[in-house]
């Protein structure tokens, strides 16, 4: 019997099955788009990445300049530093905490060590692209539960889990719709999980929600079970976003496998400065949090005069829904609302990779940006 030729290698690098499937993360432009134009004169105004307007403390930024001496020193692989400042400001326990470059990582981290392909990920339907983006590139099958109103359906989650599902991610307060699950409607969704299965609280805005009397961080889940655990950022409230430095508070058997497996140096020097001293500034993020607290409440009430639906945020940003495109000929649609800002310099969220193209996303900005996107949105409408 003759045996088949062995087929001849490919002529370059494959990547592994599955890979080229996922849709790169596309993040807020910084720019405007290709073939857009500003008006003559006008300042460029980024308002697409829910980045504080405020900027970082001080205190971080004299942090960061000290460090420039030091920068062919390797940082300290155990973040001592900055574990010690967080545990000191949130009161938690040292050990229990991990550090990543931004919760981004931790994401990884979480699904990296803890699935095999075929394993599923679950997460609401409008929830952080990253879960997927991470759990196609581990092999694993990204799985959503359908929301309601916008919101993260408790029953809903609890009915897609399957013996398959290994976490169970939850972004409270969610982006980009701003909603959150209160500290009764989290407990309720451990209460049902599986106690092999993660349940990952994403609390990228939870600095903006402490005086929310309804909304939890998850702590508490986090010290009484050995299945939850609760990622940070410094991204957002701290304007660090450009060092990239996250954290985990997570019972100790999670935080060991996610230190087993990040890489010994994953926060730069800098980044460890710079948040310790950030995390210890609780003054000038008291005053970050009043700042944007006001600018909501102002832009929520501007935005819903002009006829335009908001839906209710707790964050830094608000989604704003516009009418849909086969209505009036498309006018006064997302797409075309974002066109106009941009022609004023106004860089704000298309949200349509989300399944919301009816929706922008817009960041809190400084009193002069807030109310150009008032006298921006008011323009176009009555166009």
């Amino acid at each position: 019997m003759t045996q088949p030729k062995p087929s001849s290698p490919p002529n370059k690098p494959t990547p592994k099955q599955g890979v080229l499937d996922i849709a790169p993360y596309v993040g807020g432009q910084s720019k405007l788009l290709k073939g857009a134009k500003a008006n003559p004169g006008v300042r460029v105004v980024k308002l697409s990445s829910n980045e504080t307007p405020l900027g970082a403390s001080p205190l971080a930024i004299k942090a960061y300049a000290e460090t420039a001496s030091y920068l062919h020193r390797y940082p300290d692989g155990n973040t001592i530093a900055l574990r010690e400042a967080i545990a000191e400001v949130q009161n938690l326990p040292m050990a229990q905490l991990a550090c990543g470059a931004g919760s981004d990582e931790l994401i990884a981290f979480l699904i990296n060590g803890y699935t095999t392909p075929g394993d599923e990920i679950l997460y609401s339907q409008y929830g952080f692209i990253m879960y997927k983006i991470y759990a196609q590139a581990a092999g694993c099958t990204p799985v959503t539960a359908p929301e309601k109103n916008y919101k993260t359906d408790v029953d809903a989650i609890l009915a897609a889990v399957t013996p398959r599902t290994k976490i169970v991610f939850i972004a409270n307060p969610n982006n980009p719709t701003g909603s959150y699950l209160t500290a009764t409607e989290m407990k309720r969704l451990h209460a049902g999980l599986p106690t092999n299965v993660i349940l990952a609280i994403d609390g990228a805005y939870s600095e903006y929600a402490t005086e929310i009397v309804d909304y939890s961080d998850g702590r508490e889940l986090v010290a009484s079970s050995e299945n939850t655990i609760m990622l940070r950022t410094f991204s957002k409230i701290h304007g660090l976003s450009s060092l990239r430095v996250g954290w985990a508070y997570g019972p100790p058997d999670i935080i060991d496998v996610i230190n087993r497996i990040r890489g010994p140096f994953n926060i730069c020097g800098p980044g460890i400065a710079a948040a310790s001293a950030a995390m210890r500034d609780t003054a000038y993020a008291d005053k970050t949090r009043a700042f944007n607290t006001k600018w909501l409440a102002w832009l929520t009430t501007e935005l819903t005069k002009l006829g335009l639906h908001v839906y209710p945020s707790i964050t830094n940003f608000l989604m704003i829904e516009f009418p849909p495109k086969n209505y009036n000929g498309g006018k006064h649609s997302a797409a075309n609302a974002n066109l106009h800002l941009m022609e004023l310099g106004l860089i704000v969220r298309e949200v349509a990779a989300y399944g919301l193209p009816d929706c922008l996303r817009i960041s809190i900005g400084l009193e002069e940006d807030n109310k150009a996107v008032i006298a921006a949105l008011t323009d176009f409408l009555k166009s």
